[in-house]
């Protein structure tokens, strides 16, 4: 099905995202996706470069014409998220992504399909490739880890980039134009407790909480879509008085919204029927809330051999407590742009086994203050429940600049283009941007990109229009970059 994508228009993108896409890329795990960036610098003969943190820069010369013209950088990332649904039979670590189109769109088959960021990549791969492009010298910057730390852009030294545009192509609307991005920290959560025999004759089940969305912690947030993890513990805080848990697993990365999770329960002789009525009630107050965003939620509960070892009392009822009163979704909206999220948290993971509880949350927000001021009221919310917290891997938010040259020329050039004015936006997620501005505090910034949607979930398609029009957008700002001072 790969070979319905490669024959898309523009060939040259769509042929380089297959390529790209045929690797496996998981974020901390870039080593073959480097190696096959090297050897794609090296295949061109263009100055390929990889700095200690592990990011690659391929520099190819000016068009003839161009050379006067501003030197730009192109910049994306390598990393991809890694989800797939529960009955994907699917090995992130070996296998390339299995693509097809469905219409106007392009998808993967129950996995997500890295057009995060893999279509500006395979752009940026196709400006380097071209002899018929035009454009001023370039440097391409593929990084790294930008889904689970930014450690690529923040490990990025000063010096190893002359240019004085960037150009990042990791947004996911085609008519919008982002100048801004919040920030983020990690929070992890961690506590023992005692395990004890489960109650003398116990009824094992488990709970199963589905079908829901998913989607990206920060581009999504504001949706009010359902978090697998808070669903969960809802339904347990129903039920903490007949049963005892023994194991809960739900979410993965700590960026994408919940959409799964699983517990394992001994459920009290006499609390039976009390059990299965209070979940069915609470089931149906959950569904009723999200029909609208998530109308596929699916809670299920399947008699199970009894679980040997549980939780205690006290240590089970303190778990749903905590979980219950962290936040979750938007925290502050924007006072100063419209409509923007300013402040938010995910409640991405939590797994409860052998003795050990792991919580893990990604705190955002385009504020730093505000951005500590939520991380410093989660700590507290688990700190009063006796566990152990770390904050962890902050990054700053990119402050948008409205004066920007680049943003004028890219204003414009869309308008001309395609007879109608840009939204200039700043966005709630992660871009390097910030980041990137730290070493680079010169460098004038602008990010834009082909309308992608569901990323971070197996929902994650790419529109195929939109992705032509990012392309002739693309090569005609590199046509209409400023000459130098």
């Amino acid at each position: 099905m790969s070979e319905e994508v490669r024959a898309l228009e523009p060939k040259t993108l769509w042929n380089n995202f297959s390529d790209l896409n045929a690797v496996p890329r998981g974020s901390k795990k870039e080593e073959r996706v480097r190696q096959f960036m090297v050897d794609f610098g090296n295949k061109l003969n263009l100055e390929t470069i990889v700095d200690p943190i592990g990011n690659v820069i391929i520099k190819k010369p000016a068009s003839k014409g161009m050379e006067n013209r501003k030197p730009v950088v192109l910049q994306g990332h390598l990393d991809m998220v890694h989800q797939k649904n529960s009955d994907s039979d699917f090995n992130f670590d070996t296998d390339g992504i299995k693509m097809k189109v469905d219409g106007d769109w392009v998808r993967a088959e129950g996995t997500t399909l890295g057009a995060d960021n893999g279509l500006g990549v395979a752009a940026i791969m196709s400006v380097l490739e071209s002899k018929e492009v035009l454009h001023p010298a370039l440097e391409a910057l593929f990084t790294i880890d930008e889904e689970t730390g930014m450690t690529g852009a923040m490990g990025l030294e000063a010096g190893y980039l002359n240019g004085e545009i960037l150009l990042n192509l990791d947004t996911e609307e085609d008519d919008e134009i982002d100048i801004g991005c919040a920030g983020g920290i990690d929070i992890t959560v961690e506590s023992d407790y005692h395990k004890v025999s489960a109650p003398v004759n116990s009824i094992g089940y488990s709970i199963s909480v589905t079908g829901l969305n998913g989607g990206h912690s920060g581009m999504d947030i504001h949706k009010g879509l359902g978090n697998a993890n808070k669903i969960m513990n809802r339904v347990l805080y129903g039920i903490q008085d007949m049963m005892r848990i023994s194991e809960i697993n739900g979410g993965s990365l700590r960026n994408a919204i919940p959409r799964e999770s699983f517990a394992k329960l001994a459920v009290y002789h006499a609390s039976k029927s009390s059990f299965l009525k209070t979940i069915k009630k609470v089931t149906k107050e959950i569904k009723k809330e999200l029909k609208t965003v998530d109308p596929n939620l699916t809670i299920e509960v399947t008699e199970i051999e009894t679980p040997k070892r549980v939780m205690t009392l006290i240590s089970q009822n303190t778990l749903i407590a905590a979980i219950y009163a962290a936040h979750n979704g938007v925290y502050r909206m924007s006072n100063d742009m419209e409509d923007l999220v300013e402040t938010s948290n995910n409640v991405a993971r939590v797994t409860v086994k052998d003795g050990n509880i792991t919580i893990l949350c990604l705190t955002r927000s385009s504020v730093e203050t505000s951005k500590f001021d939520l991380a410093n009221a989660l700590k507290s919310t688990f700190e009063l429940a006796g566990y152990k917290v770390s904050l962890a891997g902050s990054y700053p938010g990119w402050k948008p600049n409205v004066n920007s040259p680049i943003l004028e020329i890219l204003s414009k050039t869309y308008e001309k283009l395609f007879n109608s004015k840009p939204s200039v936006v700043a966005c709630h997620a992660g871009l390097e941007c910030g980041i990137l501005g730290t070493n680079y505090p010169e460098m004038d910034m602008i990010s834009f990109g082909p309308t992608i949607q569901g990323a971070h979930s197996p929902d994650e398609k790419a529109n195929i229009k939109s992705s032509q029009k990012f392309w002739k957008f693309l090569l005609t700002i590199l046509e209409n970059i400023p000459f130098k001072n």
